[in-house]
């Protein structure tokens, strides 16, 4: 079997799935279980950190690790970082068969820091019968130092190793996702995944393949071609110079707004806004006094929390890191001129929409979940697993070469 240690929703489950293989999940999370039930993913709801090992023993060909994130996260108070002695403490513990994690966990100043030393407790068990031949963990950057720790209690035991830092859009996520990753193989020398897209296109030549532009939003989400909707405020508000679709306080999304026809086809002819290749148009409309107001364009981004510092990107660039799990790391679309005003003096100024809150269904895409994905729960749990979530595009390209299956990215179509 391949056992997945904190699998969370089924971001691993996921790319095994489409590469033809599965796994059993070990989760807490009783509703990122009821996710992983849904979507058709072995799972056992339990503590990672008190579940035997011994079921797993002589039957592991593969162990997965993406223990959770709070603890070290950017998005969190990050009092994983003074806890790393006492993690790198006990991983070196667990990996000589001696468990100290009660003693430890006393010190720690977060609770979940011991978290990330939970693998170790596994993989100890499983190299006492030769197991597993790989694995893969997976963590925000922070954690490289401890997996640099991991790796070399590996190379010890025989594997091949590798850890480093890999961005998500590198590997055709739509989503400039950092993260740490560790990689070891008793059977094949551990490297890294060539990247697959590059920040800006990369012919093919004599020195190797080419790579394709980072995927975008747009793409991802299937706005802005010809046959798909892209987003639209007219410039009085509502379509016709009607009410503002989005009032103040308003937390509609954009699927609501196209719902409510505040969201158009881009009509033949309709040249999209040059700005960075953002698009959104608005058609012209009429004031009380029927004087044609100049057409006011849009462009639409997305904002990744309420921060002053939130990372904003336009449509046609890959989203910043997902977060999510308080209030502060909510995502927005927000959007500012394209072009500037220049209504005429004497007519209505158009009004600048509201931000518009993400939905989980976005969210999941630009993740590469597919965009039918079961989210369970209610719309705070639905959010922490998505951005809890491992993207299975980047880890399909980890774990291909450890199944000697070659990897389609076209397997992982997203927009319906």
């Amino acid at each position: 079997m391949i056992l997945d240690l904190f699998a969370g929703p089924g971001g691993w489950s996921r790319a095994l799935q489409v590469l033809g293989v599965r796994d059993v999940g070990l989760d807490w999370d009783p509703w990122a279980c009821r996710t992983r039930a849904v979507a058709g993913h072995l799972t056992i709801r339990c503590d990672v950190a008190r579940y035997p090992v011994w079921p797993f023993v002589g039957r592991t060909r593969g162990v997965i690790g993406s223990p959770p994130c709070q603890a070290w996260s950017m998005a969190g108070k990050r009092l994983g970082l003074l806890d790393q002695q006492l993690v790198h403490a006990a991983v070196a513990d667990l990996a000589a068969g001696r468990d100290t994690r009660a003693r430890l966990l006393a010190a720690c100043r977060d609770e979940r820091s011991l978290l990330a030393a939970e693998p170790m407790r596994y993989l100890y068990a499983l190299n006492t019968v030769g197991e597993p031949d790989w694995v893969a963990m997976e963590e925000v950057p922070d954690v490289l130092p401890l997996w640099k720790s991991y790796a070399a209690v590996l190379r010890g035991w025989g594997f091949s190793a590798w850890c480093g830092i890999l961005n998500a859009a590198d590997f055709g996520v739509p989503q400039t996702r950092r993260r740490a990753i560790l990689l070891a193989s008793r059977v094949r020398t551990a490297q890294p995944p060539a990247p697959t897209h590059a920040q800006l296109a990369e012919p093919e030549s004599l020195f190797g393949p080419g790579r394709a532009r980072w995927v975008s939003m747009a793409e991802a989400l299937g706005w802005g071609a010809t046959d798909r909707p892209v987003p639209t405020v007219c410039a009085g508000g509502g379509p016709g110079g009607g009410p503002e679709p989005f009032p103040s306080g308003s937390r509609k999304t954009l699927s609501d707004a196209r719902e409510r026809g505040s969201w158009m086809p881009r009509p033949d002819g309709v040249v999209l806004p040059s700005r960075r290749g953002s698009a959104g148009w608005a058609a012209p409309h009429s004031t009380r006094d029927n004087r044609p107001a100049e057409a006011h364009r849009w462009s639409w981004s997305l904002r990744s929390n309420n921060q002053a510092n939130a990372t904003v990107r336009p449509l046609d660039e890959p989203a910043g890191t997902l977060f999510f799990g308080h209030r502060a790391n909510e995502c927005t679309w927000v959007a500012e001129p394209a072009i500037p005003s220049a209504t005429a003096a004497g007519t209505d100024t158009p009004a600048v929409p509201e931000p518009i809150r993400i939905t989980a269904r976005e969210a999941g895409l630009l993740q590469t979940f597919p965009a039918d994905y079961p989210w369970a729960g209610n719309k705070g749990q639905r959010f922490s697993q998505i951005g809890n979530a491992a993207p299975p595009l980047l880890v399909g390209h980890l774990l291909a070469p450890h199944l000697g299956v070659t990897l389609d990215p076209d397997d992982f179509t997203l927009a319906a």
